[in-house]
């Protein structure tokens, strides 16, 4: 055994079992299902698209001061163009936030687009060079949108050399 430690040491005390006054209080507490207290609403895409229901989601109901409304105004549904066109291609994604709410509809508007990891890893090869650029672009009706652009270098029609490089210059152009 070490100098200085006591025998105990590995021993817990159990934590004291709880009084009767505990155990009623326990007792007549209601489990409910959170689920009860919520509302399923339809969310609706912008007329852009050929498919206008994108699906459902779920808002605690309206109580006390809060509305139920707010709680899902700013929500950002993530949908492939593929579900939206009713299209094969399904490597864009768009971005919709929901910005209004009538009745049991959720009423979306343009928050973004992206590509899928999957696409974006297929372009990107060996020995050639990828060029990414953006921008912050103001449009007439006062939206304002950042642009992002990406582009790759390509071997020339009778090119022998195995790379396609660019150069640091032609790379770190700002705009």
């Amino acid at each position: 055994m070490a100098r200085g430690k006591s025998q105990n040491m590995g021993i817990r005390k159990s934590q004291p079992l709880p009084s009767m006054k505990m155990m009623k209080r326990l007792k007549k507490k209601k489990l409910i299902d959170p689920f009860t207290k919520k509302d399923w609403y339809d969310v609706k895409a912008p007329s852009m698209f050929v498919v206008r229901q994108i699906g459902k989601t779920l808002v605690t109901r309206t109580q006390g001061t809060r509305i139920a409304s707010d709680g899902l105004k700013g929500r950002v549904f993530e949908v492939s163009l593929a579900d939206l066109q009713n299209d094969e291609v399904s490597f864009r994604k768009f971005k919709l936030m929901a910005e209004e709410v009538q009745g049991r509809n959720v009423l979306t508007n343009f928050h973004g687009m992206d590509l899928t990891r999957d696409k974006l890893c297929s372009m990107v090869k060996k020995w050639q060079t990828m060029i990414q650029a953006h921008v912050d672009v103001k449009t007439t009706d006062g939206y304002l949108l950042r642009l992002f652009c990406i582009g790759f270098t390509k071997k020339r029609v009778y090119q022998l050399k195995k790379t396609c490089y660019a150069q640091n210059t032609q790379v770190g152009m700002k705009f």
